[in-house]
């Protein structure tokens, strides 16, 4: 039976300022299964980046359970959940967030160096983090000496070089053209077929959302559709759709695939 990663009942997030009260996620049911590759789709504020966040434990839910690894996050204090992230996360944001100073090698073996690996094993690491990404000859390079592309994939094998069971990308194509956009899927497609890490993909990219094995459609705070049902083929038909009319890489309309799965509206 396939081993269930990440879960999440009733998982609610409210921003409340005192004035004004925001329901941010609206009772999400989700469970994710070891090895998938899961897109996180939908119009822009639906809470896509809200519940990467609250799921990795960036951010905390106002109710609920989440489960990571049979790990319940919310029984969790800020000290271990850093120690999970650490340990069996790794992270892809849309913008490098590369230190400037330090070369591509440094950028990489930096979270091995936090968390106590000795040097001379970080930089073996991060060294074939960077081969691994197809920059081997570029350890010496600072960001500013690589292209967005190649800074993307820098970003890639940080992530990576702690041997997560988990990678959560926020956008991880939205600074790249087309062509690098491409070039970055077809990575990290590659890495999730030979290692078997779970990827958990936030776009608006149709293009990369028909390179996932799953999809999740968000709307107002609820998934619309959890990518395991019967409307599930319809919208990958309808990204589809979307990349034929050419509208750029952004999904303009989000398509009508059937009611929430968890919370209502």
């Amino acid at each position: 039976m396939p081993k269930i990663i990440i879960e999440a009942r009733n998982m609610r997030k409210t921003y409340d300022t005192g004035r004004v009260r925001v329901e941010a996620l609206r009772g999400i049911d989700l469970s994710i299964e070891e090895g998938e590759m899961v897109g996180i789709m939908g119009p822009s504020g639906c809470g896509k980046t809200t519940m990467l966040n609250v799921l990795s434990g960036l951010d905390d839910a106002t109710e609920g359970d989440i489960r990571i690894e049979g790990r319940n996050l919310m029984d969790l204090n800020d000290d271990e959940k850093t120690l999970l992230r650490s340990q069996r996360m790794g992270f892809i944001f849309q913008f490098f967030n590369l230190l400037p100073v330090l070369t591509a090698a440094e950028n990489v073996e930096l979270p091995l160096l936090v968390a106590g690996i000795r040097p001379k094993e970080a930089r073996n690491r991060a060294q074939e983090m960077l081969e691994l990404v197809g920059l081997g000859d570029k350890g010496d390079s600072k960001p500013s000496e690589l292209s967005g592309g190649q800074q993307q994939r820098v970003t890639i094998a940080r992530s990576l070089v702690n041997g997560p069971a988990i990678i959560w990308a926020d956008e991880p194509t939205g600074n790249l053209d087309s062509e690098r956009s491409g070039e970055i899927m077809d990575l990290l497609v590659e890495l999730n077929r030979k290692n078997g890490q779970t990827f958990i993909i936030v776009t608006h990219d149709p293009r990369v959302g028909q390179r996932m094995g799953r999809i999740i459609w968000m709307e107002s705070g609820n998934i619309i559709d959890d990518g395991r049902t019967a409307t599930s083929d319809k919208l990958k038909k309808n990204l589809a759709c979307l990349i034929e009319q050419d509208q750029d890489g952004v999904v303009v309309a989000p398509p009508t695939v059937g009611a929430p799965t968890g919370g209502g509206i």
